[in-house]
């Protein structure tokens, strides 16, 4: 058991980080990549011409950073950033289609009615 222990330990100390090194150098590009976001917001609003405000969207790129808020593992997080630049990258560019960009808007999710009286009230079969 404790063989078996130490192995998981070494094995978790030799994981080699993608970008950053420490949770400071992580913050700072997550940051960075919320800068670069913001600051693109009103331009991928014009050019996409999505029928948002700028302060709506605004208001979304916070809510999609604060969903991964509670994210602490460093190689996570950079995958994330990776994703994030990505996705700008994309945006900016004009690589996306005005659908892409409304999926950010999409309501959550509601699940099928499964009961008689709500399949009835939703009006499916």
């Amino acid at each position: 058991m404790a063989a078996s222990r130490e192995a998981v330990v070494r094995t978790l100390k030799q994981v080699r980080p993608i970008l950053s090194v420490d949770k400071s150098e992580a913050r700072r590009r997550v940051f960075n990549l919320y800068r670069a976001w913001y600051r693109q917001i009103p331009y991928i609003v014009m050019d996409y011409d999505i029928p948002k405000s700028v302060e709506q969207c605004r208001e979304k790129l916070r809510e999609e950073f604060l969903k991964h808020k509670n994210v602490s593992d460093i190689r996570v997080i950079d995958m994330l950033v990776i994703k994030g630049q990505m996705e700008l990258k994309e945006s900016v560019e004009i690589w996306k289609q005005k659908g892409h960009i409304m999926r950010y808007f999409k309501e959550t999710f509601e699940p099928k009615p499964t009961d008689f009286l709500s399949k009835f009230l939703s009006g499916h079969n």
